[in-house]
């Protein structure tokens, strides 16, 4: 295992490019099998989530190629096997095998998902939706058991708004006997993202992005080329990254649209940001005042944003309030943060955050985004090295993490734990 070192206090400057969205790929790549021929996905991001995924699809029995950014996946002798153990509880975004091997086969067994454990999230809303469509659904020794003699459309309401259950449910559905309709769904970029594929592979999905989305199905799908979008997460990373450290950096291959949330956070704190058609500039300034955040569903402020907003927020004056209205105890990285000398309690949903300089410490990312938060958190220590373990956590979300940090002027490198 490695462990990231950074020596803090330089500036970020330079130029960083952003890479596919890791949410959008985890969904277009089981989307992908839902066709009966070549699906070709650009822009895909080199991350142990996607590699992870492609060794999924592979032992279905799919052809899968890799060059670059670019990924082709023939699922032509696909087959449905039972996958309840193994690399399926690696990751949470294996569920969405459900949906693609139900709209493809008809049936599907998956073992239950694993990922980042912040917070137990239940599939609750993903069973009502293959149930409504008329599958029958059971627990079959741990694993989740799903099998259907014919998909028929149904009017669904999903009591949360979930983009997992928005996915799978529009994943079956577009292969199932006449109209389906999602109420209450989700609305994220990656949604419209996976509607946009299986609409270029001849599906047939209206409202991807409102909440509701109508599902007309196909009896069959077919192969296409597909450019993923820009990973937000990652993007809004950077944008942080370089308030905290007072840089100036361009953050380039970015929709703008998808950053308003944190773009307006940013512009609250004093921090500099200049939009433009495909890249966002951040320049730092000497001074931050205070915010209270509130992380909310889509188009709010991201909740996966909220651990290195965190962080930020130590560099602000006066005390901040940072609440998470999508899950309730996502505040793993807080007792880290304090190690290095934050000054942080957290209350509910809320952490309080009193501004304050931080120290070089021996640190533990316990998921994905709580690593990002000790990353932006180190990049500010003026003086010493952080140690960073846990770093399998940050390889699934930001691929070439230490170069794209060098490039902007950070003193960061790995070495084995």
């Amino acid at each position: 295992m490695d462990k990231l070192m950074i020596r803090g206090g330089r500036p970020l400057r330079g130029t960083v490019s952003i890479s596919g969205a890791k949410n959008s790929a985890v969904a277009l790549l089981p989307a992908a099998i839902l066709a009966e021929s070549e699906v070709v996905l650009d822009n895909l991001p080199h991350l142990s989530d996607v590699a992870v995924y492609a060794d999924l699809l592979e032992q279905l029995g799919a052809g899968i190629s890799w060059n670059g950014e670019t990924m082709r996946i023939d699922s032509s002798s696909l087959n449905s096997i039972p996958m309840p153990n193994g690399k399926v509880k690696l990751l949470r975004a294996s569920y969405y095998l459900m949906g693609a091997l139900l709209g493809r086969f008809g049936e599907a067994t998956i073992g239950l998902p694993g990922g980042c454990n912040f917070e137990p999230r239940p599939i609750d809303q993903h069973i009502k939706g293959f149930e409504a469509l008329g599958a029958q659904v059971s627990n079959d020794q741990g694993s989740i058991r799903i099998v259907a003699k014919e998909l028929r459309g149904a009017k669904i309401y999903l009591d949360v708004s979930s983009v997992g259950a928005t996915i799978n449910i529009m994943l079956a559905a577009s292969r199932a006997k006449g109209l389906t309709t999602i109420e209450n769904a989700a609305k994220e970029p990656e949604i419209i993202d996976v509607a946009t594929l299986l609409n270029a592979m001849g599906a047939k999905i209206k409202g991807a992005g409102t909440e509701t989305i109508r599902i007309e199905g196909v009896d069959g799908l077919h192969g296409c080329r597909h450019s993923i979008i820009p990973d937000r997460i990652q993007a809004g990373t950077y944008m942080i990254a370089a308030a905290a450290t007072r840089g100036d950096v361009l953050i380039d291959g970015v929709i703008p649209k998808h950053m308003e949330a944190i773009t307006a956070k940013l512009l609250e704190l004093g921090v500099h940001v200049e939009e433009m058609d495909e890249a966002i500039r951040i320049v730092g300034a000497p001074r931050y005042e205070a915010v209270d955040v509130k992380a909310l569903v889509y188009p709010g402020f991201a909740t996966d944003l909220q651990s290195p907003m965190t962080s930020l927020l130590t560099q602000a004056s006066g005390v901040s309030i940072l609440t998470d209205y999508v899950y309730s105890n996502r505040f793993k990285h807080v007792p880290e943060l304090v190690r290095m000398g934050a000054n942080i309690r957290v209350e509910g949903r809320s952490a309080i955050i009193e501004g304050n300089q931080l120290n070089s410490a021996k640190v533990k990312a316990a998921d994905l985004r709580a690593g990002a938060a000790l990353v932006v958190a180190a990049l500010t220590v003026a003086d010493g090295i952080t140690e960073i373990t846990g770093v399998d956590y940050i390889d699934r979300g930001y691929d070439n993490l230490v170069e794209k940090l060098r490039a902007l002027g950070a003193d960061v490198w790995r070495e084995k734990d």
